[in-house]
């Protein structure tokens, strides 16, 4: 037991040093005034205040929460039925295409988002596509399709993963038992296989929509400038004006947006076996 506990520290160490240490110093210019003179150091929430009392940034932010929503509706409408597919295939088939939805997910994130850049722009691919049929060109740059297309892209990886993990687990019984008791295949797909895949699709949720809410690259190259996220937003305060006070300010909103969702998750994912009790 010694041992064990021996092996532990060093992770406590790093975990303390690389997570808690940045956290504290971000809960600590949230609360504080600007500058670094010790004679005007002064706790505040002034950098709150600021934040919901100016309707620019209270706009970014909604417009944030509703992207993020967006996105994460249209991976789990996609990512199901692809997940589902994926799952009925036998085992060798079923790990081939595993292997293929995670292939992007080898290349770095921002290489990806330049490649749509080149897809969707006036003279990119689909355009040429339209043109060659005498449409367009289709303006598809810097707009809310273009941004919301590159974190579908990006992220439903995530979904499908989770949710083809949780098919993949589900006792086969269940379906055998339910088509025992004379239960259709859309039947026992809603009363057994969707109740039970529930948890992947909860899991695949919360993996979507916290980097979406906080994305700030993609907006930055798929929106242009002129279409900003809270995300850009507290890039810019840390970079450009290098208000640290205020970033760290809207940088804790954030965090306590993120832990409320993830406990309305972990409050909606039941225990499955609780749940067949129910029906």
């Amino acid at each position: 037991m010694k041992q064990f506990r021996s092996m532990v520290y060093p992770y406590v160490a790093w975990i303390a040093v690389m997570i808690v240490l940045p956290m504290l110093l971000i809960v600590l210019y949230a609360v504080t005034t600007a500058g670094n003179d010790v004679t005007t150091f002064r706790f505040t929430l002034e950098n709150f205040a600021r934040f919901f009392s100016d309707k620019v940034f209270l706009d970014v932010l909604w417009r944030s929460l509703f992207i993020a929503v967006l996105t994460t509706v249209i991976c789990v409408l996609l990512g199901y039925p692809i997940a589902y597919a994926i799952a009925q295939r036998p085992e060798k088939s079923n790990m081939f295409w595993v292997f293929v939805i995670t292939i992007p997910t080898w290349i770095n994130m921002m290489v990806r988002t330049y490649a749509w850049v080149g897809i969707l722009q006036d003279g990119g691919l689909i355009n040429s596509i339209l043109g060659f049929f005498g449409i367009g060109p289709v303006k598809m740059m810097y707009t809310t399709f273009a941004v919301v297309l590159g974190m579908v892209y990006n992220f439903i990886p995530f979904m499908i993963l989770q949710i083809h993990t949780s098919l993949t687990k589900m006792d086969k019984s269940y379906l055998e038992a339910a088509a025992d008791l004379g239960a259709d295949r859309l039947q026992s797909f809603l009363r057994v296989t969707l109740p039970l895949s529930l948890p992947g699709v909860l899991s695949g949720i919360t993996l979507v929509f916290l980097p979406a809410v906080s994305s700030f690259f993609i907006p930055k190259l798929l929106g242009g400038g002129q279409y900003v996220l809270i995300g850009n937003v507290i890039e810019s305060q840390f970079l450009t004006s290098g208000d640290w006070n205020f970033g760290s300010a809207i940088s804790m909103i954030m965090a306590i947006i993120i832990m409320i969702s993830m406990y309305v998750t972990r409050k909606v994912d039941t225990d499955p076996a609780a749940r067949g009790k129910e029906d």
